[in-house]
């Protein structure tokens, strides 16, 4: 939609190969030529500071910053926190503060954060965020409470950036059919859940 408005959008994804064919699959629906893909790992931190470098030396402008990649399971990690904390909270609150000169520079300009209403079940429990989650319950709580997070962040920065002309928004889009849940899901499990979710959940779009 912002590539249809005539922005230059930039995606900031893990996946190179997904990454640049979504950018192509965008430029050739959208007729918009200045849809670019940049290399970003929000579960390291030093990606998001090296996509942040490359970012703000290439960019002059950054009038919407978007936090729309997430996750919904932890995986196996040996890095501190846990990977959907990292992921989901850490990774973009990092983001966030390293082009908060730029969304100055160029405001008004907003803030959006993708959360879920998953975050009413959220529970911060600051003596447990660095434990690892094990099974799909804690993953479900643990994905809960990245949510919750996201909206407290949201609400934060937007009371300490009042008066600047960011404005910041935690926005939540509904249950949608993606792959967020799906690609944890047992492979034999799939194919009875793929009719349901088609039913049940929004198109991307929608959302």
């Amino acid at each position: 939609e912002l590539a249809r408005r005539g922005a230059r959008v930039v995606l900031a994804c893990r996946s190179r190969e997904r990454g640049e064919a979504a950018a192509f699959d965008l430029r050739q629906e959208s007729g918009n030529n200045e849809v670019i893909f940049m290399a970003l790992d929000l579960a390291n931190l030093a990606s998001v500071r090296a996509f942040a470098t490359a970012f703000l030396s290439s960019e002059p402008r950054l009038d919407i910053l978007i936090h729309n990649a997430g996750i919904s399971s932890c995986g196996r990690t040996r890095e501190a926190f846990n990977l959907l904390l990292r992921v989901n909270h850490i990774g973009p609150f990092l983001l966030t503060h390293l082009l908060l000169p730029c969304l100055k520079a160029c405001a008004p300009s907003r803030v959006v954060v993708v959360a879920s209403a998953a975050h009413c079940r959220g529970r911060l429990d600051f003596k447990r965020l660095d434990r690892p989650v094990v099974g799909w319950r804690q993953e479900l709580r643990a994905y809960a409470d990245t949510k919750l997070a996201n909206v407290l962040f949201a609400r934060e920065l937007a009371n300490q950036l009042e008066g600047t002309g960011i404005t910041c928004y935690a926005a939540h889009p509904g249950p949608v059919n993606s792959e967020l849940f799906l690609r944890h899901v047992p492979g034999w499990l799939r194919p009875l859940l793929r009719p349901l979710a088609w039913l049940v959940l929004r198109a991307p779009r929608g959302g």
